[in-house]
């Protein structure tokens, strides 16, 4: 990883009184590990420089072993289409490409640009050709468009004078994104699992208004909302977000937001983004209070770390960081994520940042889930990611069985699982409302894919 974070004055460092030997004892027992522990197994031992290749082997098997004791040898993935609403944004997070300056979108502005508003028909209507071709889930996470409110009672509210709204009324802008409960509904119709809402978007649907989490949640999940994606997590500690994204909200802010989606019975994820300017401390922080929350609530459904893609962000355009995590990194992160979160049972290997060759690696360091078909992904692609934008579903039995594993289509709570038999012909998915095993994309539309840079 770059040493940016060398860089900074952090008050947390990966410094303890622990010996790596007792860590990895703990976690081979499965014990529940402190956080000197995590920090131990993370960097191999805080008495060396650098990943030691000896220790990081013991701890990647000894968290494969705790995998295959926890969930077996199936590794899920769910039929899913993107439906990013929006880049419009004027949060300013260093580590994003995906946004573009919500000026941009203005009718008054002139020049071009490369980014989108859809409208709620437009989100239905991507969503019900996906749901049509088989897809179970649309996850959908969005720019915070200035005209976005959750709903007309809450747009009546905003006050476009007030600078800490951050709200301009829809007829300044080409294309009006409507409200939050319009854009879930219009998804939710279309008859996809509306996996959606991050705590970021909800504390956007709350500005300016004595509303609270629980009210955007509830009134969401009556609208069709299903579940919830715990991103704009990125590091869970506020020295860090002070730096990368001081736009955001903290990180109490965030656990709020996703105590509230649990009490409105909404499942939910949890994500990290590592590889930036974050040191191996705050990144063991950050598990801690993912499990914490998980004591709490009981509701989170699976973690997912997310390698920062640093090629075309404004804290590599800035010279902040030079790259990102390396592949040990990588490795120690997920695996130290499924020995440390001793409550949450799934872990995920995104090939959308690793590719498919480091992906499957990744599933023998204590992953067991390979994300989704996603047809359509353009937040990591933004960011310069060069791993494509579809996986088929004979793509992932191809795959996953060539590592001696089981591919299982899931849902997106897992509550709902099919064993797929990679001899079956055709190949495609079956939870859908309308699957019926023929495959997401034609042929001649997956040879229109991009190719993939899978080493």
């Amino acid at each position: 990883m770059t040493d940016a974070a060398g860089e900074f004055d952090f008050d947390v460092v990966p410094e303890t009184d622990q010996s790596f030997e007792n860590a990895l004892a703990k976690a081979r027992d499965g014990d529940r590990l402190t956080v000197a522990d995590g920090v131990e197994l993370i960097t191999t031992g805080t008495d060396v420089d650098g990943v030691d290749p000896r220790r990081k082997e013991l701890v990647l098997e000894a968290a494969d072993r705790r995998r295959a004791e926890v969930v077996g040898d199936e590794v899920t993935f769910v039929a899913n289409v993107n439906n990013n609403v929006t880049t419009a944004c004027n949060t300013g997070c260093l580590f994003c490409n995906f946004k573009d300056t919500a000026h941009k979108f203005e009718t008054d502005y002139e020049d071009a640009h490369a980014g989108f508003t859809k409208t709620p028909a437009e989100s239905h209507e991507v969503v019900r050709d996906a749901v049509d071709r088989g897809v179970y889930e649309v996850t959908s996470v969005s720019g915070l468009h200035p005209a976005f409110g959750l709903n007309d009672d809450h747009r009546e509210a905003l006050d476009p004078d007030e600078p800490d709204h951050n709200y301009e009324p829809p007829e300044r802008y080409d294309t009006d994104p409507h409200t939050y409960v319009e854009q879930v509904a219009a998804m939710s119709d279309a008859g996809a699992h509306v996996h959606s809402m991050t705590p970021e978007e909800a504390h956007h649907a709350q500005r300016g208004v004595e509303w609270d989490y629980p009210d955007v949640y509830d009134e969401l999940a009556s609208a069709g909302l299903d579940s919830v994606p715990g991103t704009a997590a990125e590091i869970l500690v506020d020295e860090v977000r002070d730096v990368i994204c001081p736009g955001k909200i903290d990180s109490g802010e965030w656990v709020a937001a996703m105590e509230a989606a649990a009490d409105a019975g909404l499942p939910t994820t949890a994500t990290i983004m590592y590889g930036h300017v974050e040191n191996a401390a705050h990144r063991v922080h950050h598990l801690d209070v993912v499990r914490d929350l998980q004591d709490r609530t009981g509701n989170v459904t699976e973690f997912v770390p997310l390698s920062f893609v640093h090629e075309q962000t404004p804290l590599y355009d800035r010279g902040v960081v030079s790259g990102g995590a390396s592949d040990a990194e990588d490795e120690l992160m997920v695996a130290v994520s499924r020995l440390f979160l001793d409550n949450v049972d799934h872990v995920q290997s995104s090939w959308v940042k690793f590719g498919n060759a480091k992906g499957l690696k990744l599933l023998n360091c204590g992953a067991d889930d390979f994300m989704g078909t996603i047809l359509s992904e353009e937040i990591t692609k933004r960011a310069g990611g060069q791993h494509g934008e579809f996986r088929s579903v004979a793509d992932y039995a191809d795959m996953i069985t060539a590592i001696g594993r089981t591919p299982v289509e899931r849902s997106t709570d897992y509550t709902e699982r099919r064993v797929v038999d990679p001899d079956a012909d055709p190949l495609g998915p079956r939870l859908g409302p309308e699957a019926d095993g023929t495959p997401l994309l034609a042929d001649a539309d997956a040879a229109r894919e991009p190719a993939t840079a899978d080493d």
